[in-house]
């Protein structure tokens, strides 16, 4: 009787992943657009840091946009998931540290840490799917 041997890696299916990065791609999207069409609920609600500035709310959009883009993209192309989690993940990183140097000009002052918390569990996970797309 032969048996077919466990499998030895527990990588995530190509369904999986594709949900994943759809799923990453969705929340940078809505993100950016939220920036763009609604900058006051932004700040209000997300960012309330220093004096709301609609230009440059608007300017980082662009980055989530692009990066919701760019993660879509790899959706469907295998090739562009490493380098474009990666690249998230480091911008995520940076952003946390920008978080922590001015965590307590949040107002009120709770969001600032809890920015930079849940930024830095944005990170975490980003580097996960990343480490976990280059094993594959």
């Amino acid at each position: 009787m032969t048996s077919t041997p466990a499998r030895s890696d527990q990588r995530p299916s190509e369904r999986t992943v594709r949900i994943v990065f759809g799923l990453l791609a969705a929340y940078h999207l809505a993100l950016g657009l939220l920036m763009v069409f609604a900058p006051k609920v932004f700040f209000d609600q997300i960012g309330p840091f220093g004096v709301r500035n609609d230009h440059y709310i608007r300017d980082v959009a662009t980055f989530y946009l692009a990066f919701g883009v760019g993660l879509a993209v790899a959706v469907r192309r295998p090739s562009w998931r490493v380098p474009v989690v990666g690249v998230v993940a480091l911008q995520y990183v940076f952003h946390v540290v920008n978080h922590v140097v001015d965590i307590s000009e949040a107002d009120p002052g709770w969001l600032g840490p809890a920015d930079a918390i849940s930024l830095a569990l944005g990170a975490a996970l980003l580097i996960w799917v990343w480490r976990a797309e280059e094993r594959r």
